[in-house]
């Protein structure tokens, strides 16, 4: 059992939705949906859900990418996990909003959102990070997403800690309306006081980092790093050539061609991200990483 169900209260198992909702899940196998290969899954967890044959990244939940990403000992530790979405706008298109929640939670915890705030240790180093689920109705940012990432990035400002968002996004969540984007405006002036008090502030994009999400937190922070091949951009390649009616160059969008125009700063495999992030941020505070050796 992982750290995970040991800290986060248990719910009733729901009934199991297709595989392709849940996101990956751990079996005797793994096969990757690119290339088609087969690993152990215990192997496949290791390198975090990145296929050996073709390096293809998978998307992961925010839980599964959040015990990848810290260290086990201590365990870290959820914050603002009680925030739960409510119906305002009593929203409904033929299933209500509610019914559309517990469908996306499936028999997930009960806390699951789109996006996930933590504090713990990488690599030695604590930590505060939010992590965004696609899985979770497309990694929509509505009105909790914005709440734990505004909650997070106080708390990194008001203990001193730097702060890491990991981006997988769809864009603003149209059930929440016009409150879903003012989490826009909400996230970007948590990071300024962050920013005021001289802590860094890492974004990793991972595919797709879309919409509102990429037009506010996702590219203004000290360091944008990319994993390879994500989709990063306010509207989607389709959306583009359709009104431009203009072909688009090979590659638009992708973290490749990004990084070719200085819209990222890096490119980051997964497998090598925890190392990256630690150096960056023993780097910026001048606090020695455990595992970050290197010049």
């Amino acid at each position: 059992m992982s750290w995970l169900s040991d800290i986060l209260p248990r719910v009733k198992k729901r009934k199991r939705r297709d595989r392709s909702e849940r996101g990956p899940r751990e079996g005797v196998w793994e096969k990757c949906e690119k290339c088609g290969a087969a690993a152990f899954a215990a192997d496949f967890r290791k390198t975090g859900w990145v296929c050996a044959d073709c390096d293809h990244h998978h998307r992961v939940t925010a839980a599964q990418r959040a015990e990848w990403l810290f260290d086990a000992e201590p365990a870290p530790e959820p914050l603002a996990a009680n925030i739960r979405p409510l119906n305002f706008l009593r929203f409904t298109d033929g299933e209500s909003y509610e019914a559309r929640l517990e469908k996306a939670r499936g028999d997930g915890e009960e806390w699951r959102e789109s996006a996930s705030a933590w504090r713990g240790r990488l690599l030695g180093l604590e930590t505060v990070a939010v992590v965004f689920d696609f899985n979770f109705m497309g990694g929509s940012m509505g009105c909790v997403a914005g709440e734990r990432f505004a909650r997070a990035a106080e708390a990194a400002a008001r203990l001193g800690l730097p702060f890491i968002s990991f981006s997988a996004s769809g864009g603003a969540r149209m059930q929440e309306g016009l409150a879903s984007l003012l989490q826009m405006a909400k996230t970007t002036a948590a990071l300024d006081a962050l920013s005021r008090r001289g802590l860094p502030y890492v974004s990793v994009l991972s595919d797709p980092c879309t919409g509102g999400v990429a037009a506010s937190f996702a590219l203004i922070a000290d360091v944008v790093i990319a994993e390879p091949n994500a989709l990063v951009g306010f509207a989607g390649p389709r959306v583009i050539r359709e009104t431009v009616r203009e072909e688009l160059p090979e590659g638009f969008q992708r973290s490749e061609f990004l990084l070719r125009h200085g819209n990222v700063d890096l490119i980051a495999d997964r497998r090598e991200m925890r190392e990256t992030l630690a150096r960056i941020i023993a780097l910026l505070t001048k606090a020695p990483a455990r595992e970050a050796a290197g010049d």
